[in-house]
């Protein structure tokens, strides 16, 4: 079996909701909720926190995690990881990249991302997709879509309806299996094209969309998809922060 580690990239900035990851009205901060649920993945050896912040180091520190300053330069998650992966023993070989915004991630998706490309040896990295039931989510552009082969591996992403019904029905939303997916930013890579990744341009494609996942794609690397029945509640907004602490109530009572 592979040895793979997770690695959960934090900044301490944040757009629409200040300093989120050390917001604690739970009795703790977001970013030991999502540590916690990171640990309890069964296949990773380890969770390790990359930052740019001495405050998100103390932060990890006083609730006993593991903490590696990374440089102010990263210009993404991708890149925090492929940093911090240096201060791991050489033996592991699969990183998985959890945002620090996650607090509720079910293990199990982690150990499914790891179990893909301990399965499938010519993938370079794994990820995963849920249905898409409505067709409010499926026209967003900020829901990206993902198409898979026979074989569970990425034929592309976009921010675009895909596949596209030439003849649209209500009832392609409820078909059995499902017709469209929606990708979720949860993502496995093989230590060595991690590395390589990190020093890849930005592709043609991924400028139109946006999305770093098609630079994978463009220069004709594969990605496996596995398939969760439901997307993780991620935090952004107050009002997303608003109702995670609402749900942390009501489950203690």
């Amino acid at each position: 079996m592979s040895k793979s580690y997770v690695i959960v990239p934090a900044r301490l900035a944040s757009t629409r909701l200040a300093r989120k990851l050390l917001l604690r009205d739970t009795g703790k901060t977001v970013l030991q909720h999502t540590y916690e649920a990171a640990c309890r993945a069964t296949r990773p050896a380890g969770v390790l926190v990359a930052t740019d912040a001495d405050e998100i180091v103390r932060e990890v520190n006083a609730f006993g995690g593991r903490a590696v300053m990374t440089s102010l330069d990263c210009a993404s998650g991708t890149d925090r990881v492929a940093e911090a992966s240096a201060q791991l023993p050489a033996e592991i070989d699969i990183l998985v990249n959890v945002q620090g915004d996650e607090p509720e991630i079910d293990p199990a998706a982690i150990d499914l991302v790891v179990a893909l490309l301990e399965q499938n040896p010519t993938w370079s990295m794994a990820t995963l997709g849920t249905p898409i039931r409505s067709r409010e989510l499926l026209n967003d552009p900020a829901c990206v879509k993902v198409v898979f082969d026979a074989h569970g591996k990425a034929m592309y992403f976009s921010r675009s309806p895909i596949p596209h019904a030439r003849e649209w029905r209500d009832e392609l939303l409820s078909a059995e299996p499902p017709h469209f997916f929606q990708h979720l930013g949860l993502y496995a890579y093989r230590r060595e094209f991690l590395l390589r990744l990190a020093k890849l341009p930005p592709s043609r494609i991924e400028q139109l969309e946006k999305l770093e996942q098609l630079r994978v794609l463009e220069a004709g690397f594969a990605i496996g998809v596995g398939i969760v029945p439901a997307a993780p509640r991620g935090i952004d907004t107050p009002a997303d922060y608003a109702a995670f602490v609402d749900r942390r109530k009501q489950n203690v009572a």
